[in-house]
């Protein structure tokens, strides 16, 4: 092999390290095939995307961003599409780093104020840090990026099998989920940003904050004595009206909640669970609740949290343990048959 293709070669395993789902049999020469490679270490898309998105092999990355050669691969490949579509026009900063995914401010020509947008790219799969996954994943329909549940068998079996292709279904499935969660609680009232559109690893949705300043998360800001009462009502206002439309953020915290001219935005949704589908659900929304109070708390705002996540949860009806499932005992076993005569 000469020099120039094993150079192509190398460009192409440095593609598949940023999470390149394997979804056909040949990938590394169906790769070079569909996107090129140029030199200088540089990958591009398609060249009519390419040159849409402004990135050619002479004058590099043309966002108003300045991103580093891993990441403008990685944004190209997870942005164009949406791009294409017209969402937006500009990539202006970087708003925040994170373990699961990082976000950008983008400059739109739709209707949002300033015209602004958030683009939350999710991190490649391999580079993420979903600590305990399984704890939120329970009970979960498995949903494409769109957050449309997956149908097709062979899909579910390599999901099921965990291959390598069949990962790359479940990162799309965790971003899915978290779409389809915004647009639920969206429409119900919860003070969250609009979510806007999606794809494999991007979700596009409303922005908190001016061009040059982005809302603050909650636990950076010291709150006025005069509203840390009132936003501390309006967050468990929030939390009791995700729990009325059968959802739980399942991390909520000073953390991801943004605050923006004395007002409130919950943010990061990819683990929220519905409580009638996770047997550890009582317990995670306690720890919710708990999580603000103790936020609150140092603002002067006092609170009982376990007294106020009970009187919430029992209000709906739910019970503090869930009901037992007889299909999980064993009628021949006298152990299970006195646990369920406690029932």
């Amino acid at each position: 092999m000469g020099r120039k293709n094993l150079h192509k070669v190398d460009v192409a395993l440095d593609m598949e390290d940023l999470g390149r789902p394997d979804t056909i049999r040949n990938a590394k020469k169906e790769f070079e095939k569909q996107k090129g490679m140029v030199k200088q270490d540089k990958a591009i898309l398609a060249p009519e995307v390419s040159q849409a998105l402004g990135f050619q092999a002479d004058s590099g990355y043309k966002f108003s961003y300045a991103a580093s050669r891993y990441e403008s691969a990685w944004l190209l490949d997870s942005l164009s599409d949406l791009y294409d579509q017209k969402w937006f026009d500009d990539i202006l900063r970087m708003v925040k780093g994170g373990k699961e995914a990082s976000v950008y401010l983008c400059r739109t020509v739709i209707d949002q104020p300033n015209h602004l947008l958030a683009a939350k790219v999710y991190r490649p799969r391999q580079f993420r840090n979903l600590k305990k996954d399984h704890l939120y994943r329970e009970g979960r329909s498995k949903l494409g990026g769109d957050g449309k549940e997956i149908l097709d068998d062979r899909a579910l079996h390599a999901m099921a099998k965990k291959t390598k292709y069949g990962q790359g279904l479940m990162h799309t499935s965790w971003l899915g989920h978290e779409f389809k969660t915004m647009h639920i609680l969206y429409d119900a009232g919860v003070d969250i940003p609009q979510p806007l559109a999606s794809s494999e690893n991007t979700i596009l949705m409303g922005y908190v904050g001016d061009q040059y300043t982005s809302a603050p998360a909650l636990n950076e800001v010291s709150l006025s004595s005069s509203e840390a009462k009132p936003l501390y009502q309006r967050v468990m206002h929030n939390i009791e009206l995700m729990l009325s439309h059968n959802r739980i953020h399942a991390d909520l915290s000073a953390y991801n909640i943004l605050y923006w001219a004395g007002e409130i935005t919950l943010i990061d949704f990819p683990q929220a669970i519905n409580p009638d589908e996770n047997t550890d659900s009582y317990r995670i929304f306690s720890r919710d609740v708990t999580r603000v109070c103790e936020y609150f708390s140092r603002q002067g705002v006092k609170s009982d949290p376990f007294s106020l996540a009970r009187k919430m949860w029992q209000s709906r009806g739910r019970e503090l343990r869930p009901a037992l499932d007889p299909h999980f005992l064993d009628p021949e076993k006298e152990e299970d048959r006195r646990v369920w005569a406690k029932q």
